[in-house]
């Protein structure tokens, strides 16, 4: 046990496992083995055959209590601390009270998205009050935004793909999932299974982080633009395109192999499209006036 400097007569603490907990003297030591036997832990019952001993009387035939061997990654030396072998789980409180509080500080020095800060503080109770809401949990909000980018030539050449997820992976910050195709298609000279896109899921602080570039960045820079289209799907969410991926600064124009689309889907918690609409309105969502 030279790793662990385990010898014969340390007190040691096992750490994991069923007798986690315990603590005890090593009383054998088996190096090859990296195991150590502890006196009154991991207990087994071993069956003692009738023998004869020297002097010539009969021996005893029973079952005896044996201490098996414990493997040396469950063990910790016990220190002194006066709390009689409890001091690994003390020092495991004290490591998982120091990660909290580093976790603490991390959350609180993090800055929270400016849009998810205008959502929280002004949108929320204009919408309670416009949708005449009686609860605030029941404000709408957007709980994921899905952007999917298609690349059917991909069929043909499969390392067309590789520009679509360094798009995305730039777009995004986030690394896509490559898509396959759910069934074959002869038409199309498609086979189940074969790699045909990309797509990225936001969540969290990303999704907003990802929604107030694409408000106040990506669509003041399409050209030609009058406005988004109506194309929610009746039950709170909301899909539209983008002909190619420019529109955001942070794609190099030097470094695109290929101009590619992408539809983005905003989905909410909304329970009908009118809801859905007021929240993206809100939001700054700049729809077609008729």
């Amino acid at each position: 046990m030279r790793s662990l400097h385990i010898r014969k007569g340390d007190q040691v603490l096992v750490i994991a496992g069923k007798d986690r907990g315990k603590s005890g003297r090593v009383v054998r030591t088996w190096p090859k083995n990296s195991k150590v036997m502890i006196e009154g832990v991991n207990q087994v019952k071993r069956h003692e055959p009738l023998r004869q001993a020297k002097s010539g009387r009969q021996g005893m035939e029973g079952h005896l209590d044996r201490g098996a061997g414990v493997q040396h990654a469950r063990l910790q030396r016990a220190r002194t601390c006066g709390l009689e072998g409890r001091c690994g789980r003390h020092e495991a409180t004290r490591l998982q009270q120091v990660w909290t509080r580093a976790l603490m500080a991390q959350t609180a020095t993090k800055e929270i998205p400016r849009l998810k800060l205008r959502y929280r503080d002004e949108l929320v109770p204009q919408l309670k009050g416009e949708l005449e809401l009686g609860n605030v949990m029941e404000v709408p909000r957007v709980t994921k935004i899905v952007v999917n980018m298609g690349v059917g030539e991909a069929i043909k050449d499969a390392k067309l793909l590789e520009g679509a997820v360094k798009d995305l992976t730039t777009i995004t910050g986030q690394k896509p999932l490559v898509t396959k195709a759910r069934k074959s298609i002869a038409g199309f000279k498609l086979r189940e299974g074969q790699q045909i896109g990309a797509k990225v899921t936001l969540r969290g602080d990303r999704m907003w982080e990802f929604l107030d570039r694409l408000l106040t960045l990506a669509l003041p820079r399409i050209r030609d633009f009058r406005g988004l289209s109506d194309a929610f799907d009746g039950r709170g969410n909301y899909t539209f395109g983008l002909t190619e991926q420019l529109v955001f600064p942070e794609v190099d124009y030097d470094q695109v192999t290929k101009v590619r689309g992408m539809h983005i889907t905003i989905v909410t918690t909304a329970p009908d499209d009118d809801e859905a609409r007021a929240l993206l309105k809100a939001l700054g969502f700049p729809f077609k006036t008729e």
